[in-house]
């Protein structure tokens, strides 16, 4: 075992696909500066200086020329790994990642495989509303794509190498305050770093994580609202409320059973997202559980989100509009209560 953040897990996830497979290659801004810092967060550390800059191609600053060459890449015969420096940005290449990436098997009759990975860092982090969008639930709605959540380390190299491996397109979302760094292991006040084994592994997408077990009431959550739960599980459990808390790892596609056999025994549910609260991936948990699932509840389903306000800059209303540990642990006892 060695310890690693998120981003070292990341690093050493696309260092060995990367050795084991020369079909795969790197395109994004800022990743192959020699002596560089890696990319927007350091995840491309020393890859360029390895596999020089045919394998690492740095590109304007243009999403959608990155999405658009890399979806011809892959068309053509390689397996890239395309960089957003945030989320944000892939709105400028939605034609891209909407209407070419995920539709191209199916338009092909399944004679064109688009083995395409995209990664995109999520989250508020005190840069504004244009660098700190949650947006899962716009890719979500896209047919063809399956997406990824790692929420830690160990996860995020498993679910990386899944995704590299795979010949359709993968879309991995990020939080920023988890990737970690020299100096920053306890970026967001949590610690990041993980157990990750030496040797080889993967995890398979559809396959959620149980981060606690408990009888009162299922939370689901991703990314930063993990930790945050878990922070106050224990206050909760002194107030006799037992949380058991899911990790879905990926969206698309969802594990259903660990959901439902979770909420049977539970009989509650609550979803904790970052997003804004219309139209979240929580919305489609929502109604799935509500379509193959509602006689397992006892109570409606409650979401804790942001409302559906732009983020903010300053970093009060950011604390104020993002879900927080009090908010969570505050709205789940009413919830639990009622």
């Amino acid at each position: 075992m060695a310890k690693m953040t998120l981003a070292q897990a990341i690093r050493e996830a696309i260092r060995e696909e990367m050795r084991a497979d020369e079909r795969i290659v790197l395109i994004g801004e800022d990743i192959g500066i020699e002596g560089g810092f890696g990319g927007a967060f350091g995840v491309y550390l020393g890859l360029a200086e390895e596999f020089g800059h045919d394998r690492v191609i740095d590109t304007p600053i243009s999403e959608k020329l990155i999405i658009g060459a890399a979806v011809g890449m892959a068309i053509a015969g390689l397996w890239p790994i395309a960089d957003f420096q945030y989320s944000d940005f892939m709105f400028n290449a939605m034609d891209e990642l909407v209407n070419e990436a995920p539709m191209f098997t199916y338009m092909s009759g399944g004679k064109v495989s688009v083995p395409l990975v995209v990664r995109a860092p999520i989250g508020a982090s005190t840069r504004g509303a244009q660098h700190g969008h949650c947006p899962e639930s716009y890719i979500y709605h896209c047919p063809g794509w399956k997406v990824a959540c790692p929420s830690n380390a160990y996860d995020a190299k498993g679910l990386i190498k899944t995704a590299i491996r795979d010949p359709n397109p993968v879309f991995v979302f990020e939080h920023k305050l988890l990737y970690g760094s020299k100096g920053r292991e306890k970026a967001g006040g949590f610690e990041l770093e993980t157990d990750v084994p030496e040797e080889e592994y993967t995890i398979p997408f559809g396959k959620a994580a149980i981060k606690r077990e408990g009888k009162s009431v299922t939370v689901i959550a991703t990314h930063l609202m993990i930790y945050k739960t878990m922070a106050i599980a224990d206050k909760l459990s002194s107030d006799g409320i037992d949380i058991e808390l899911i990790d879905p790892r990926t969206l698309v596609p969802l594990d259903k059973e660990t959901i439902f056999a979770s909420i049977a025994k539970t009989g509650r549910l609550i979803i904790v997202e970052e997003d804004n609260l219309t139209l979240g991936w929580g919305s489609e948990i929502s109604a799935v559980v509500a379509e193959e699932a509602i006689f397992y509840l006892d109570a409606p389903i409650k979401r804790i989100a942001m409302p559906d306000v732009p983020l903010p800059f300053a970093p009060r209303l950011e604390s104020f509009v993002v879900p927080s540990q009090d908010r969570i642990y505050s709205e789940i006892k009413h919830f639990m209560e009622d």
